[in-house]
């Protein structure tokens, strides 16, 4: 009988010792998969092409005025961070690690690093609150996790203003981003839900894919502010006032697509758009941008 018992003992001890769904593990090293929006996230979108997003007139006029002279010719953004929430769907890769409580040994907070500008997000489990609203701002925002199963939900408020799509459509410093990470053996998905009162008028959800990569090393990214185009004194940020961008027509102009389309908002994102959107101003005899996509994304080109 005492055998038995002490049989019975050792199994409860095994059992207590097995991880449950709230224990999954997300540490180690990840490569960003581009299966996904690649011309988007990789070569980078077309100048006007807001598809996909619910943006409202204030977030268009902001992607409007936008020029990519900017970060050659202003300091302060030639070395800017990344926001936390575009920094999961730009091309560096990932390390993810994560603080055990030393007595209880449950997780405390995961931390990632991306190796653009050595950016770093702690992601608290212990259930501490946000900060009030008045705290300060920052690129990587203040993230709390809570388990729902196997799946991990990240809240992130307190960022900074950034962008959404790096062609100027702006993400604000009121937006709270809901991220839903899942482990699928060496697959890690990561939704993202944007909620930003200011430049949309409806949730953007996206989706992003990495892969377990533990032989890659991660070394830190270094940025120093230099001249790289000549600034004369007194010009201000490279922008396009109102009216004055000569470019929003390109991308409907290249893929035959009416021009409203591309403009964006939640209304062109349901299939009973297609019954009112109208039709291109132009249709090109042939593809001339980013062809070979359907085929393989990774060797998505321009001609």
């Amino acid at each position: 009988m005492k055998i038995f018992k002490q049989i019975g003992i050792a199994g409860l001890l095994v059992l207590t010792s097995v991880p449950g769904y709230s224990e999954i593990d997300f540490t180690g090293s990840w490569t960003p998969l581009f299966h996904e929006d690649y011309p988007e996230r990789f070569p980078g979108p077309e100048l006007g092409d807001y598809m996909g997003i619910p943006v409202n007139a204030a977030g268009r006029l902001r992607g409007d005025s936008y020029d990519a002279d900017r970060i050659s010719m202003v300091s302060q953004y030639e070395c800017r961070p990344h926001g936390s929430d575009y920094n999961m769907r730009g091309s560096a890769n990932l390390r993810i690690s994560r603080d055990l409580d030393p007595v209880t040994q449950a997780p405390v907070a995961f931390h990632t690093f991306i190796g653009f500008q050595s950016a770093q997000r702690t992601i608290w489990l212990d259930g501490r609150p946000h900060p009030p609203e008045y705290a300060d701002h920052s690129w990587a925002g203040f993230s709390t996790g809570v388990w729902d199963g196997n799946m991990l939900n990240i809240t992130t408020t307190h960022l900074k203003e950034y962008y959404i799509r790096r062609n100027g459509v702006p993400r604000s410093d009121q937006a709270v981003v809901t991220e839903h990470w899942t482990r699928h053996g060496n697959y890690l998905t990561v939704i993202v839900v944007i909620n930003d009162p200011v430049f949309l008028t409806e949730p953007l959800v996206r989706s992003e894919n990495w892969i377990y990569d533990p032989g890659q090393e991660i070394l830190p990214s270094n940025c120093e502010p230099a001249p790289e185009v000549p600034n004369p004194p007194g010009v201000i940020t490279p922008h396009h006032l109102p009216g004055t961008n000569p470019f929003l027509h390109e991308v409907a102009d290249w893929y035959g697509i009416p021009y409203d389309a591309v403009r964006g908002g939640a209304e062109t994102m349901r299939p009973e758009y297609r019954k009112v959107m109208g039709k291109p101003e132009h249709v090109p005899e042939k593809c001339e941008r980013y062809c070979d996509c359907g085929k393989d994304a990774g060797a998505c080109n321009l001609h």
